[in-house]
């Protein structure tokens, strides 16, 4: 056959799938009923999948999220027994000097991170995240200041203080009774174990995994704060010199030191993996998102099937037509990609709206681009194996039993 041949029958096959298409979309739309129950359907799969993932994922990333507010070291170093960031197993203050004298570091500075009681105007007691951070450069501080400057640490019994803490829990209670608690602010004093704290700072903080308030002070005054202890140097953070690779260096101090250094990121896995190991946390989201999965598919296929079987007919007529099996098969999986991709769209969306909503309130909400990728495979599979269970009543049909009675 000649090439012109063959380029004209391949545009007319193109154009009459075009066409059958279109009517496999006006069979779609012209059962209204059906269209919008597997819509529902599949938005459903789609916002519990999404939104359930979205806070599974919020939870993890706040269990790190003390990791990642302090971005300006390379390698965090710490003994070899802790197992997460809360996990803090105080080591000697001589740790220090021998991490500064390992090759490849610029600098090293020391943090203490641990757990003290602050005691509120009306007698309550508050448990806060204390961090003494190095006094002459005050690496480790908060990212954002809100009130302040970090450098005010530096004044007499000075403590900055979370925004979300000063303005919660570590709140002053009302003058009037039944009246809103009144939010600290700098030039406010707290006592820290039986010692006097001036707020001079407010700051800004990723919520953390428990939600307790963040205190900063300096390493030395967090030192005096806290309950006397033979070692109380929590992690010593590094910076690699120019050219250094991070990764080689942490091994480096891990073998002279015989303490544990950890990248940034390692350092995060570490303390995420922590908590799907030892929390219910995985199971529970896990149980909820295959729930979702579940229910989204049982709605989804008997609906589909459904709208399949009552259009046996039509799809028995295009049949005696002279119509393929295999264009048949094309107008069924355009139908559910096409409902699969506006419940997809719809589930997100809602997902979406929820977070926005939920913004700066205690829920725990992430929704990176990999939650959309792995939510839109699910409903791909849900729409897939819905089609595949209409599809064998397509494939089986005989054209004959539309013309029988």
């Amino acid at each position: 056959m000649p090439s012109s041949e063959l380029l004209v029958a391949w545009l007319g096959r193109a154009k009459g799938l075009e066409r059958m298409n279109f009517v496999a979309l006006k069979m779609l739309f012209g059962d209204k009923a059906k269209y919008f129950g597997i819509i529902m359907g599949v938005t459903l799969a789609s916002l519990v999948i999404t939104q359930q993932g979205a806070i599974f994922i919020g939870l993890m990333a706040r269990t790190c999220s003390f990791i990642t507010d302090i971005g300006l070291p390379d390698a965090w170093v710490m003994d070899r027994k802790v197992l997460f960031i809360d996990d803090v197993k105080p080591m000697q203050d001589t740790e220090l000097y021998r991490v500064r004298g390992v090759e490849g570091v610029a600098w090293a500075m020391p943090m203490y991170k641990g757990l003290l009681r602050v005691r509120l105007d009306d007698g309550n007691f508050q448990n806060c995240n204390l961090i003494g951070l190095d006094d002459a450069t005050l690496v480790g501080g908060p990212p954002v200041m809100v009130e302040g400057r970090l450098a005010d640490l530096r004044r007499a019994d000075g403590v900055i203080v979370d925004q979300v803490g000063a303005e919660t829990r570590l709140a002053r209670p009302s003058k009037v009774p039944g009246g809103k608690p009144v939010p600290l602010k700098v030039g406010d004093t707290l006592e820290l174990n039986d010692h006097r704290a001036i707020v001079v700072g407010i700051c800004r903080t990723t919520r953390t995994f428990q939600s307790q308030p963040t205190i900063f002070t300096t390493y030395g005054r967090a030192t005096t704060f806290a309950p006397r202890e033979r070692k109380l140097l929590s992690f010593v953070l590094v910076k690699a010199a120019d050219g250094q690779d991070v990764k080689e260096l942490c091994d480096r101090i891990a073998r002279t030191t015989d303490l544990a250094a950890y990248t940034g990121p390692q350092f995060k896995w570490l303390t995420v993996s922590y908590f799907l190991k030892n929390t219910g946390i995985p199971i529970n989201f896990g149980i909820a998102v295959g729930l979702g999965f579940f229910i989204g598919a049982v709605i989804t296929g008997f609906m589909f099937y459904s709208f399949t079987i009552d259009n046996l007919r039509f799809f028995g007529t295009l049949k005696a037509m002279g119509a393929s099996n295999e264009t048949l098969l094309v107008m069924v999986m355009l139908q559910a990609l096409l409902v699969g991709a506006i419940g997809f769209g719809l589930g997100i969306g809602l997902a979406s709206m929820i977070g926005y909503a939920a913004r700066g309130s205690t829920l725990a909400f992430m929704m990176p681009w990999q939650l959309l990728v792995v939510s839109g495979g699910a409903v791909m599979i849900i729409c897939i194996l819905s089609a595949v269970l209409s599809m064998r009543r397509v494939v089986t049909l005989e054209p004959a039993i539309v013309f029988k009675g």
